[in-house]
């Protein structure tokens, strides 16, 4: 069955079919918000005579964080609706409280600040480490194909405990989970394949446990309670698409961000303790994901405007994060603007569970870069790099060149 994944090489494919080649969704969305804040689109019904619900975009930082405080009225069901069938129904992406709250608190341990220190130098830095030893000799790279695009994916390999001879493998798995509503069947055997994986995997982890995340998902209770063999696995399917490609996409965009305003970039370079802000700026300036969905589970009203219960209801963080009253000049890439909490990361009970990790994997990937690549720019003959994409958002090439460096070399701090 694998020759069914062998020619994903990486996300290009998949996101042009889902978003196409779009430079600036930016200035449209401000038009919208300013004319229509919370938008009303109307949708035909699946079939004759059936009378459908209109559809809801909710643009402004206000309303935003108003429905995602919200749960209780804005679902999260719709995701178990559009990936129920890949990601399994126990996926925490889906979950409404308290279930999602008695599984988040059972995973939410592994990611916290404190479980991840132990992380940084054993997992994170050998895996940024191992990847630039392939390129540092050569004077030049191709930062998403040669770095962002397997760094992630490796680190949540490492994570779990997998082989690394499985790492190439596991990340096709994870493409083709995400483009499962393009391609249903590729999706379907993915989501098979990766249950098939991970069965003996998470026995052989009951029986003998070691320090990584299936062990740790294996005994975890909460009141007793163990998880079940279907969480655990839709947990670990959902941990593919969640940990890899955001991470690939903001790690991305704030490379190309950094490189294109080099005196940022030597900011950073002489004084390491920017790099925090730097990577709240990043995933404000470009978010890795700019809508996701929800559902009214009662009649309400948002920003004035009457919703249906069972209405479909998205807000647009790529508007809430580019809103001129609250960060000016939006569309600017600017690591010392005055910091506000953004919601690239979402808000409430479903912010994202995995922002401490993708923190520390931006932060160990930059410093790493600049200290094994002096001199580390921009090619100028690159192919004209750019972010890109209408729903997901990234960079599909940052062409850069540097100083050669003797493999294996020693980083300079």
């Amino acid at each position: 069955m694998s020759d069914l994944f062998d020619d994903l090489e990486d996300f290009g494919a998949f996101d042009d079919a889902i978003s196409g080649d779009v430079r600036d969704p930016y200035t449209e969305l401000a038009r919208i918000r300013r004319e229509e804040p919370v938008q009303r689109l109307e949708t035909s019904g699946a079939l004759p005579h059936e009378e459908s619900l209109p559809m809801f975009i909710v643009y402004r930082h206000e309303d935003v964080q108003q429905m995602l405080r919200d749960n209780e009225t804005f679902s999260s069901a719709a995701v178990i609706a559009a990936f129920g069938p890949v990601l399994g129904e126990g996926v925490m992406l889906g979950m409404d409280e308290p279930i999602h709250g008695r599984l988040r608190g059972l995973v939410s341990k592994a990611f916290a600040q404190k479980s991840l220190a132990r992380w940084e130098d054993e997992l994170v830095g050998r895996v940024a480490n191992g990847l630039i030893d392939k390129f540092a000799p050569t004077g030049k790279a191709d930062l998403v194909k040669e770095f962002t695009f397997d760094y992630p994916s490796q680190i949540i390999a490492g994570l779990l405990g997998l082989p690394e001879e499985d790492y190439p493998q596991f990340q096709r798995w994870s493409i083709s989970l995400l483009s499962w509503l393009m391609n249903p069947e590729r999706g379907l055997a993915a989501s098979a394949a990766l249950c098939d994986y991970f069965a003996p995997i998470l026995d052989a982890r009951r029986a003998d446990p070691r320090a990584d995340l299936i062990s740790a998902l294996a005994a975890a209770e909460i009141d007793g309670e163990k998880l079940s063999d279907e969480e655990i696995f839709s947990f670990l399917r959902l941990l593919l698409p969640a940990g890899v490609e955001t991470t690939y996409r903001s790690l991305g965009s704030l490379l190309l961000a950094l490189l294109s305003n080099p005196d940022q970039l030597e900011a950073i370079r002489a004084d390491r303790s920017l790099l925090p802000q730097a990577i709240e700026e990043g995933v404000r300036w470009e978010p890795p994901l700019l809508t996701i969905t929800r559902v009214a589970t009662k009649d309400t009203v948002l920003g004035g405007v009457e919703i249906p219960k069972g209405a479909t209801v998205m807000p647009m963080l790529g508007s809430a994060t580019h809103q001129d009253e609250r960060f000016p000049e939006p569309n600017k890439f600017d690591i010392f603007r005055q910091q506000k909490s953004n919601l690239a990361w979402g808000h409430g009970v479903h912010v994202c569970l995995g922002m401490h990790l993708a923190r520390l994997e931006m932060r160990t990937a930059i410093n790493l870069l600049l200290d094994r690549l002096p001199n580390l720019r921009l090619d100028p003959d690159g192919d004209d790099p750019h972010v890109r994409g209408q729903v997901f958002r990234s960079p599909t090439s940052v062409p850069v060149l540097f100083d050669p460096q003797p493999a294996g070399s020693e980083p300079a701090r």
